[in-house]
């Protein structure tokens, strides 16, 4: 298990990042910013579990708050995401100012949707995308896709997502992955909903684990 510093970053005229970063021993080959949810935070045992398997094995993580988090320890996102895409945008050049190494973008639901974002916007912002949960669209309402971006999404990028999970089924999950323009992947998760299966974190940090660093490790050599 690595041992997590406390990391807050209140650089003027900066977003503020907080959050929780992890450090591999002796040194980092590549680096990942984690991010939550919209009913979560940094803290979420997901997240946790994922950030200690990625630094047992030479990654930097940040887990960090999303500032709409930040502004308020509960309820859900508000505006359009841009404050939460400028927030995720300067978690990366805060860990790159620690570890010059290779950085990822990943997140959970809502973080993973801002994170893919954000790397549409502009794709050298990350060498690699990790996307757990990638909310398609609110359940029960197919129609209201969120893909909208995935066109202009150049970024390499590995999906988790669970076979039971009411914001997107894997044939949906297929379908939206053809819309990409760069190398995906899909990891998916017999019977597991939304939140990944309960209480088997460490055993699937260590699956997604594997399968990020079979796609995305030739990136960071």
């Amino acid at each position: 298990m690595s041992a997590a510093e406390t990391l807050i970053d209140q650089t003027p005229g900066k977003p503020p990042v907080r959050g929780f970063l992890h450090r591999p021993f002796p040194t980092a080959q590549a680096a990942l910013v984690l991010t939550h949810g919209a009913g979560s935070n940094c803290g979420a045992p997901l997240l946790v579990a994922i950030a200690e398997a990625f630094a047992a094995n030479g990654f930097a993580v940040l887990r960090c708050d999303l500032p709409f988090r930040q502004a308020r320890p509960h309820g859900p996102p508000f505006g359009k995401g841009e404050q939460d895409r400028a927030g995720l945008r300067r978690a990366l050049e805060v860990i790159c100012e620690i570890e010059p190494v290779p950085t990822f973008l990943g997140g959970h639901s809502y973080g993973g949707r801002q994170a893919s974002m954000l790397a549409a916007e502009d794709a050298a912002i990350a060498a690699g995308l990790l996307l757990l949960s990638y909310p398609l669209h609110p359940p029960d309402k197919p129609a209201q896709l969120r893909t909208a971006h995935f066109s202009k999404l150049h970024t390499r990028s590995l999906f988790v997502h669970g076979c039971r999970d009411p914001f997107g089924s894997l044939d949906e999950m297929q379908s939206a992955r053809a819309l990409i323009p760069a190398q995906t992947e899909l990891l998916h998760i017999e019977g597991a909903g939304h939140d990944l299966g309960r209480g088997r974190y460490d055993e699937l940090a260590q699956r997604i684990l594997a399968a990020f660093r079979k796609l995305m490790i030739p990136l960071a050599a």
